[in-house]
């Protein structure tokens, strides 16, 4: 029943989207906290720029952004992120589109936490004498990432499921491997349940444990 799997490299394409999502996620939750950080800074500018970004990329498509990454910063500017084979270039460069955009939405998550911190905390941390970046360090991210565990879950759920844009600029992920095997085998809708499992795979573990530890986590007021 499932002999059209053979000479196909499923599992491999699922540990290229399994690296996708790791490096995207790690990269998307230091530029979103940055981005965050930036949104309820005292600075005029700082706080101009991370809502400009913000309100920007959310409203671009990802595929849009994915395909400047590879077509504009890699054809017309150049831009190899270090890379001589074109495959690895393909997938940095993806990386990169896919952090630029997931940033966004950890930025709203991380900000929404930072909201839920009451003023008195960092208002009490200014008065001993702590700078902005060490009330925001010290003080309120703790409480604010123990308080958007659930958000940042669905968005790491929703970056899983967004890797199969990758396969627009040629990553071999699962979508890619998925569209290769529709054309070239019958078994079209063995083919969609496979590549569907393997996601359920992928995402609903990660669903389930995340929901409990921002349950077991949850700053209790």
């Amino acid at each position: 029943m499932f002999d059209f799997l053979q000479g196909y490299d499923v599992l491999g394409a699922f540990w290229m989207t399994v690296k996708l999502t790791a490096l995207s996620a790690v990269g998307s939750l230091v530029w979103g906290t940055l981005l965050a950080a930036m949104r309820v800074s005292p600075v005029p500018l700082m706080r101009g720029f991370g809502t400009v970004y913000v309100n920007i990329v959310r409203n671009i498509p990802l595929t849009v952004i994915i395909l400047f990454t590879s077509l504009g910063l890699a054809d017309i500017f150049g831009v190899t992120m270090g890379a001589s084979d074109f495959k690895v270039q393909g997938f940095r460069l993806a990386v990169l589109g896919f952090v630029a955009y997931t940033a966004a939405f950890v930025c709203e998550a991380v900000r929404s936490g930072i909201n839920t911190v009451p003023l008195g905390q960092a208002e009490a941390a200014r008065a001993i004498g702590l700078t902005f970046g060490q009330t925001l360090r010290l003080v309120v991210l703790p409480q604010a990432f123990r308080a958007v565990i659930g958000p940042l879950a669905n968005v790491l759920i929703a970056l899983t499921k967004n890797t199969t844009v990758a396969a627009a600029i040629g990553v071999a992920e699962a979508a890619y491997l998925m569209k290769s095997m529709i054309e070239n085998e019958a078994q079209t809708l063995l083919i969609g349940a496979v590549f569907a499992l393997g996601f359920v795979v992928l995402t609903l573990p990660t669903g389930l444990i995340l929901g409990w530890l921002g349950k077991r986590l949850a700053v209790k007021r």
